[in-house]
């Protein structure tokens, strides 16, 4: 498949770039303070929307699934946290803004659709907050007090699937789980009981030795195995392992790339995994029979 290229227009750095769910929309992140939301075809491509709120640097996109109906979230350097919804077609509102972070907020992730409209939210006041839609429009807020006390970096939703789900027996109580990255080079995993957030690793997750940039809990398919990725200042990815649940989390570097690491993706059946690092490299990762993690291929800028 060939390279496309998408002029954004944007007046600045691009931060962070998301495909909606049918790949037809790019929403993209920019130091100039706006999205731009661009229509993508097999051929070419078109500038929808400009959505102008935040008074900072936009870090991070995110699209709701679908079944929510057209929804985008927002966090910037500016501590606002912004919820879109498209009326009309290309008509964007903000339907929400979230003022609850004292600094700038660094990552947003939606939860798993089965959980509801929910977001997580991690900032550089060393906070995590989680936002939950309710039926009457309101939102429900629940928090992660000091999760990395010297800034978050990144959070991750672990798959709501319980084991026993493709056994037949249904999503009960889907799990609610995170996984968290931050400046103090942890990663932490965290569990929702009884309404309150708890950590559920002890001790944090301590590999890197420099600040934890991303974090990527892995699709499980309903597999008893948890698999998290971590990226970092220090030029690591590390895999996390969790064989299951209440046992200890295992780390193994993947490679040392030697420059600092910005991001890790999983694809969606978890089997594959992205890394783009400081030296404008995306490769990809995938894991063989023995466990062991060989590059299967590489995209350079």
């Amino acid at each position: 498949m060939p390279a496309q290229k998408i002029e954004t227009s944007h007046d600045d750095t691009i931060h962070d770039v998301a495909m909606d769910y049918y790949g037809k929309r790019l929403a993209t992140a920019s130091s100039d303070t706006t999205i731009k939301i661009t229509g993508i075809t097999n051929s070419a491509s078109q500038q929808l929307a400009i959505l102008h709120g935040h008074k900072g640097p936009v870090w991070k996109v995110a699209w709701a699934h679908p079944k929510f109906g057209s929804v985008l979230a927002s966090c910037s350097y500016d501590g606002q946290v912004i919820i879109w919804k498209e009326g009309n077609t290309n008509d964007w509102v903000q339907a929400h803004v979230f003022n609850d972070h004292k600094s700038s907020v660094n990552s947003i992730a939606w939860a798993p659709h089965e959980i509801g409209l929910c977001l997580a939210c991690g900032s550089s006041d060393g906070n995590i907050s989680v936002f939950t839609a309710r039926a009457d429009g309101g939102w429900d807020t629940s928090r992660i007090e000091e999760a990395h006390p010297v800034g978050v970096t990144s959070v991750s939703w672990a798959t709501s699937m319980a084991p026993v789900a493709l056994l037949g027996f249904g999503l009960l109580n889907p799990v609610q789980k995170l996984a968290s990255g931050g400046c103090d080079n942890t990663v932490k995993v965290w569990k929702l009981e009884s309404g309150s957030w708890k950590i559920d690793c002890f001790p944090a997750l301590q590999m890197h030795s420099d600040w934890v940039r991303d974090v990527a809990w892995a699709p499980n398919l309903g597999l008893l195995k948890s698999t998290i990725a971590s990226a970092s200042q220090d030029g690591t990815v590390v895999i996390w392992t969790c064989a299951k649940e209440g046992e200890k989390w295992e780390g193994k570097v993947l490679k040392d790339f030697k420059s600092p690491v910005w991001s890790v993706s999983w694809s969606l059946t978890g089997n594959l995994l992205s890394v783009a690092d400081g030296s404008n490299n995306v490769t990809l990762w995938k894991e063989s029979v023995d466990g062991e993690w060989q590059q299967v291929s590489a995209i350079e800028q």
